[in-house]
């Protein structure tokens, strides 16, 4: 199997969710176990101490319970004054102290501690020693009290010895499950580290194809189709590439025969109307010069209807010539409020001539594109505001700056473009139901230049409602500011 095909969209979806699941498993598992040998540790050092403390707490209450038969056994010194069990019960409670100190041992403490048990045995021993050896002698003055007090001493070191090293115990414990949790979040963040950057990889491919497809796109309804579309990445984004570029080319081929069939058009029908242009000039010459003169007004009218073919000629080859040669790489800075000024100005002659009152809201703006074009625009849509705006009438026109976006609108007083007209006024050749209203018809392409322009800026054009209390036509052209949609 071929890999490119095996990659397509949604295999790496899956893929990038296994990626991006296993390492997160993995911490997860890792924590749990963690855990529970964290639990385990803890479970064995509790039992641990536990056994340790019940019996270094039964030592202490041995030793005091030999200290205490001892002493008694010494203040019933006296043979006369011994009961006979007493030297059994003494030598029972010393058995049962020496068995609480052999179990102490069995439980494998350090060796200070053992050392400690050995010592305090030691001292009892000598206690013991001292007090039968005052039995067989017959001797009570014997320094038992020193022996006593050393028997205390060591059994105070003990338990004193014994609660450090429980402490010395937890606080291993302790470190020892920091350096687990410092391990666990340490291997975590680089398990999370490895999965974020393959979902960034991941989404680095995806939205480089998306791009490349967005790029595609706008060249395409920008009317670019010089360049080969490549779309790389999945399999299933790069067949919609590869149909992208099926679709330029044959958009391109389109255009190759749009454009062939109107210069074919206006070369059938130039040397024709040139023809007949100059017979009704002679027509007309060779009339008589009385104004009433059928065969004069005849030729008059013929050579005004040629002028009108010939424009509609001119604008014929104009408009198959918008998208010849994209003009995307001409694109400059513009000053969209200084060319605005210089078209009215070119304008004010047509204005004054009716009368026609100019109303300006306009801001500096400044966007990236095709300076003749915008110009056209423009001249194109002052033209057609003039052209049905009725004498002394007035003008709207608003320049903006809409966040990414250049407005522009402009509005007049004449009859409008009611509803189900909106969708046609940019169609080539349409003329509207107000068609008749000016002095020049036009070949009905003004609009659709006008929007084969606004589209090579990635642009939309489009007519809304008019204002409050009016009722003529209001066109608002939208362009980005740096040429991108």
């Amino acid at each position: 199997m071929n890999i490119k095909s095996f990659l397509s969209l949604k295999s790496l979806i899956i893929i990038g969710f296994i990626i991006a699941v296993i390492p997160l498993f993995l911490a997860v598992m890792y924590a749990a176990f963690g855990m529970r040998e964290t639990s385990a540790l803890g479970r064995t050092v509790n039992s641990h101490v536990f056994e340790q403390t019940k019996t270094i707490r039964s030592v202490l209450q041995k030793t005091s319970d030999i200290e205490r038969k001892a002493k008694l056994f010494v203040l019933l010194s006296d043979p006369s004054l011994r009961q006979p069990y007493e030297r059994q019960s003494y030598e029972t409670v010393r058995a049962s102290f020496k068995q609480a100190l052999g179990d102490l041992l069995k439980l494998h403490v350090d060796n200070k501690i053992a050392l400690l048990v050995n010592e305090l045995s030691e001292k009892e021993n000598l206690i013991y020693q001292q007090i039968i050896g005052s039995e067989s002698e017959n001797n009570l003055a014997l320094p038992i009290d020193e022996a006593f007090q050393g028997l205390r001493d060591s059994a105070a070191t003990l338990s004193h010895e014994f609660e450090n090293h429980v402490d010395h115990e937890f606080n291993e414990l302790h470190q020892l499950s920091e350096s687990l949790e410092q391990g666990l979040l340490a291997k975590g963040a680089a398990l999370l580290l490895i999965s974020f950057s393959v979902i960034a990889i991941l989404l680095l491919i995806l939205s480089r194809s998306m791009r490349q497809l967005d790029l595609s796109i706008r060249r395409l309804g920008s009317g670019d189709l010089a360049e080969p579309i490549v779309v790389n990445g999945p399999s299933d984004l790069s067949y919609l590439g590869n149909r992208l570029e099926w679709l330029r080319t044959h958009l391109l081929e389109l255009e190759v025969s749009k454009q062939q069939f109107m210069h074919n058009v206006a070369r059938e029908i130039e040397l024709p109307l040139q023809s007949l242009r100059e017979n009704a000039e002679l027509m007309a010459n060779e009339a008589d010069y009385d104004p009433n003169s059928r065969r004069l007004q005849a030729a008059q009218q013929l050579c005004t209807e040629l002028e009108k073919l010939k424009t509609v000629s001119a604008e014929l080859v104009r408009y198959s010539q918008i998208n010849s040669l994209p003009d995307v790489k001409r694109k400059e800075m513009v000053d969209m409020k200084a060319l605005l000024e210089s078209v009215v100005a070119d304008f004010q002659e047509a204005l004054n001539t009716k009368s026609i009152a100019l109303r300006m809201l306009v801001r500096p703006v400044e966007i990236s594109g095709i300076a003749e074009q915008l110009q056209t625009i423009i001249e194109q849509l002052l033209s057609n505001a003039v052209k049905y705006s009725p004498a002394e009438g007035e003008i709207r026109i608003m320049l903006r700056d809409a966040g990414a976006a250049m407005e522009l609108e402009v509005e007049d007083e004449g009859p409008g473009i009611s509803d189900d007209e909106r969708e046609h006024v940019f169609e080539p050749f349409y003329r509207g139901k107000h068609s008749e209203i000016g002095d020049n018809d036009g070949p009905g392409l003004g609009l659709a230049i006008v929007k084969e322009y606004v589209a090579n800026h990635q642009g939309t054009i489009e007519v809304i409602d008019a204002r409050q209390d009016q009722h003529g036509a209001r066109l608002r052209v939208q362009i980005p500011l740096n040429g991108e949609s």
